[in-house]
């Protein structure tokens, strides 16, 4: 019967860390399911910010056909922007499409008669909507990132996390923070 406790206390041991080990684990997969996710959330708001652009060009470029160079740089940043695969390739593309949509902003302000075009102010506030949504999918990303990097590097998730092939996540950071701390100027 004395050898019966210590069988009794490692079976007990064993079903504690099994059941930590199971728990924790389908944490981490809930977690990286998620961050998953508001990745995919990110991707369809810049995909519909790039659906809006060529539209917003096209109502522009009827009024400012000589603004060339901004249209280039506009579409350029467009094409960037959907073939974005990481948070960083994100970050990048970011940069450049607050700075050509800055300037397709500027060459608006410079035509009245375009401000008050009403399917200019439709695009407008449809690009507006859509930066509010980009927006918001980037904090739930960065929220679903940090927590999965938590779990990840608690102890003692630490020990076993990366040996199961979790790794952690990078945060959607813009690259060039100065650019793009003032958001694009509209005058009416």
């Amino acid at each position: 019967m004395e050898w019966l406790i210590p069988i009794l206390i490692v079976v007990v041991l064993a079903a504690i860390i099994g059941i930590y080990l199971w728990a924790t684990y389908n944490a981490l997969v809930t977690l990286n399911v998620r961050v998953d996710e508001a990745w995919s959330d990110i991707t369809v708001q810049l995909k519909r910010r790039a659906d809006l652009i060529p539209n917003l060009i096209e109502t522009v470029k009827g009024y400012a056909a000589h603004e060339k160079g901004v249209f280039e740089s506009v579409t350029k940043a467009r094409a960037e922007s959907l073939s974005v695969q990481t948070p960083a390739d994100a970050s990048v593309a970011e940069n450049h499409m607050q700075s050509a949509l800055k300037s397709i902003f500027a060459v608006a302000e410079a035509y009245p008669q375009l401000q008050a075009s009403q399917n200019y102010l439709q695009l407008q506030g449809e690009l507006v909507d859509t930066e509010d949504k980009i927006q918001a999918a980037r904090r739930f990303y960065n929220g679903g990132v940090r927590e999965l990097n938590t779990k990840i590097q608690v102890f003692p998730n630490n020990v076993f996390a990366n040996k199961l092939g979790f790794n952690g996540r990078q945060f959607f950071e813009v690259a060039d923070a100065a650019a793009i701390a003032e958001p694009p100027r509209v005058q009416f």
